[in-house]
């Protein structure tokens, strides 16, 4: 079912996602070479602390952690670690959410360590660019097909591969709601996107396949064939007005 918001519901989101986009920053000044992914779970956690608003991704269907840190083949849901060091050249996936007075949003960001190769740096560059095309489609009357086909169509024509078997959702009263949200499909199909409805838009993206694997430790997904593959995520508010963007920086 899907459930949508107030307009003051929305006003508390926006508070919430102002607050995380200064989390994600500050993990992100983490990622640099010699760190582990666990000290930007620790920055995460304490910055979380700080601010007095609880993680929400942490105890979700039993997972650890804060944040999930991933890197490179990774995709999402990389599980922190003080064993996992980061090295120069790498790209870091760092996603988070949180709660505000019994509301939560999602938000992710992919950095560059350091000098990265040609490549990473222009999957980067797409895929924050397929995040904001579809954005720029999501408004009331417009579908969850308009955003996957703006998304998947600009990718591919960037000659990469939208990740298939991971999607965007609702979000709000809890992390994962309805609609679904793929990085793909077809113009003018699937939910018709009205005023009040809150969603995270992630755009997933490989240089090679979009097939995918589960590792070993149940959470980290990553890419089939081992190549570099990126996310960026923002928590989106539909209004009368346009899309609002609640996981943007102040």
């Amino acid at each position: 079912m899907v459930r949508l918001k107030s307009d003051t519901e929305i006003q508390t989101l926006s508070a919430a996602g102002t607050l995380l986009a200064e989390i994600l920053e500050l993990g992100a000044t983490y990622a640099v070479a010699g760190n582990t992914t666990q000290m930007i779970e620790d920055a995460i956690a304490q910055a979380m602390k700080d601010r007095g608003v609880k993680p929400l991704f942490q105890g979700h269907q039993g997972y650890p952690a804060v944040s999930c840190i991933s890197c490179n083949d990774e995709i999402v849901h990389g599980m922190p670690s003080a064993d996992r060091s980061i090295a120069e050249g790498d790209i870091v996936g760092i996603d988070a959410g949180l709660w505000l007075d019994d509301l939560c949003v999602d938000g992710a960001i992919t950095v560059p360590v350091g000098v990265v190769a040609t490549e990473a740096e222009r999957l980067l560059q797409v895929t924050q660019e397929a995040l904001k095309r579809g954005i720029a489609v999501a408004h009331v009357g417009n579908t969850v097909g308009d955003i996957g086909h703006a998304v998947q169509t600009y990718v591919e024509s960037q000659n990469m591969a939208v990740i298939r078997g991971l999607v965007g959702h609702g979000v709000g009263y809890s992390l994962w709601e309805q609609p679904q949200v793929p990085n793909y499909g077809v113009a003018g199909t699937g939910h018709v996107l009205e005023h009040g409805l809150v969603i995270a838009i992630e755009p997933m993206v490989s240089l090679g396949s979009y097939e995918i694997e589960t590792c070993e430790d149940g959470w980290t997904i990553v890419t089939a064939d081992g190549s570099l593959a990126a996310q960026f995520e923002h928590s989106i508010a539909i209004t009368r007005d346009g899309p609002l963007i609640l996981t943007a920086s102040s």
